[in-house]
């Protein structure tokens, strides 16, 4: 099943994990995974890989066992980093052979010291007509920017390439982290005067831990809100204090998501399941 169709029919509910590195064992991420489709079966997962498309092959690996395990549906990533047409018709292929329909097909970050994506596409636009044209029954999502991103020029400039996306093949968003709700709903109205009209689903950052949360808004550029910065002033010299408010405002933020209209709401659990449950939980939008 497609995730658009999911999100035509109700405000979808998801989580995103990643492949552990190849020296590290993959089965406890198998438990989180269990845990947390047997708890809150969540409409989909989506898994991602690493930078400069490392780690393809766990990714591969996951998105089988979400798919055998038989609880949600897997949204596999995909980039444009080091892929020839021919990689990319034989990977799809290959992840459609044992039962993934979705995917979320981005331009990714260039490797350490490259300027360019090394394969046949330079932008995630014509990566989404590439893989619409061969494979016209999948899910494809496309990424957005609440806060634009943060190598381009302009938020005009990024809804122009989001247009692009659309027109190319893409039939749902889903956005980067963003903490404050108020650019969020200045983005959309943007976005729909622009004639984009896909359903967008928001990704979700647990807050808990200061430093780490400080540092995923300054590398992804996004801004803090005052009503974050006064927790991180308050507690951020306790971890676990900070730890336990940072969750609550988390489920706040969850809220006044879904108050802005979002048709989707998808936690970035950090490959954690006990944080995570408990966001769930305290939100009351899925039990246990």
């Amino acid at each position: 099943m497609k995730v658009s169709e999911i999100m035509k029919e109700r405000t979808a509910f998801s989580f995103e994990v990643f492949p552990p590195k190849a020296d590290q064992p993959i089965e406890p991420l198998f438990g989180v995974i269990d845990r947390l489709t047997e708890q809150f079966r969540p409409d989909f997962i989506s898994c991602t890989y690493g930078a400069g498309g490392t780690n393809k092959g766990r990714s591969a690996e996951i998105c089988d066992y979400i798919v055998k395990q038989g609880n949600t549906i897997p949204l596999s990533h995909f980039t444009c980093i080091g892929n020839t047409r021919q990689d990319v018709s034989d990977i799809v292929g290959e992840y459609i052979g044992f039962g993934v329909s979705n995917f979320l097909l981005m331009r990714g970050d260039y490797p350490p010291g490259q300027t360019g994506t090394g394969g046949d596409f330079t932008h995630a636009d014509t990566l989404i007509k590439y893989v619409r044209e061969q494979c016209p029954d999948i899910g494809i999502a496309a990424a957005c920017y609440p806060e634009k991103h943060i190598t381009a020029p302009s938020m005009d400039y990024d809804i122009a390439f989001m247009r692009s996306k659309q027109d190319n093949g893409a039939d749902l968003f889903m956005t980067q982290l963003c903490f404050d709700v108020d650019n969020y709903r200045r983005f959309v109205d943007m976005v729909r005067a622009a004639n984009i009209a896909l359903p967008m689903s928001v990704g979700i950052m647990p807050v808990l831990a200061k430093d780490a949360t400080i540092r995923m808004a300054v590398s992804n550029g996004c801004s803090i809100p005052a009503g974050l910065a006064e927790i991180m002033g308050k507690y951020g010299d306790n971890a676990e204090d900070f730890r336990k408010a940072g969750k609550e405002w988390t489920v706040g933020l969850m809220y006044k998501y879904l108050a802005a209209g979002a048709e989707g709401l998808h936690i970035y659990t950090l490959n954690k399941h006990d944080d995570v449950a408990d966001i769930v939980q305290w939100s009351g939008l899925r039990k246990r």
